[in-house]
């Protein structure tokens, strides 16, 4: 008899410290990795907005070249940098507003002027780069709440390089490849983030 109860409270015991540790750092773990995805999850839902505006900007200044050589607004050779004798400005630069070509990112040329600073756009932006109007709280573009962002903390850069022929030395002179690039500081983050768009354009409409 005496045996037997000793059988049965030897098959009740209980989990040892060490197995309820394993256990607790287990959870931890996961729980650690939730909370990582949680706020990953969060940050991209707050830059979606930015990269949105990066993509439209990047975009904007490449259909503003196109559209410039197709009406022959701009001859071939000035789709170029203005260390190579072009019109673009080298170098990264604020978004600022289009001058009288209605082109992004160059300098003064043909009597049009280059890029200008804004006019402030009170009460929402002050003067100097562009500014956008966002719906306010009440999701509706066009009324009394809407609200402004400044674009201060994008820049955009327009490269252009020349095209070299199938043998890798001459260079193509009716193509050329144009980059465009925007860089922003998304809110809250010190690390730049950055979208591109890489074309080739040629001398032909």
């Amino acid at each position: 008899m005496g045996a037997t109860m000793t059988q049965k409270q030897s098959r009740q015991q209980g989990f040892t410290i060490i197995e309820t540790m394993i256990a607790i750092a287990i959870m931890s773990v996961g729980i650690v990795t939730l909370i990582a995805a949680f706020a990953t999850a969060v940050s991209a839902t707050q830059n979606a907005q930015e990269n949105l505006i990066a993509r439209q900007k990047t975009l904007e200044a490449m259909e503003s070249v196109y559209t410039a050589r197709n009406t022959q607004q701009i001859a071939f050779a000035q789709i170029a940098n203005t260390t190579a004798g072009g019109i673009f400005l080298p170098g990264t630069n604020q978004l600022l507003c289009a001058g009288s070509s209605g082109l992004y990112g160059v300098a003064a040329f043909n009597g049009y002027t280059g890029d200008t600073p804004c006019a402030a756009n009170l009460p929402w932006c002050p003067a100097g780069p562009q500014c956008i109007v966002l719906p306010g709280p009440d999701g509706i573009l066009g009324t009394a709440d809407d609200v402004g962002m400044s674009l201060g903390n994008f820049t955009r850069q327009i490269q252009i390089g020349n095209v070299l022929e199938s043998d890798g030395v001459t260079i193509n002179p009716n193509l050329k490849q144009v980059t465009v690039i925007v860089n922003f500081y998304a809110t809250g983050s010190v690390q730049a983030h950055t979208y591109s768009v890489n074309a080739l354009i040629s001398s032909y409409r």
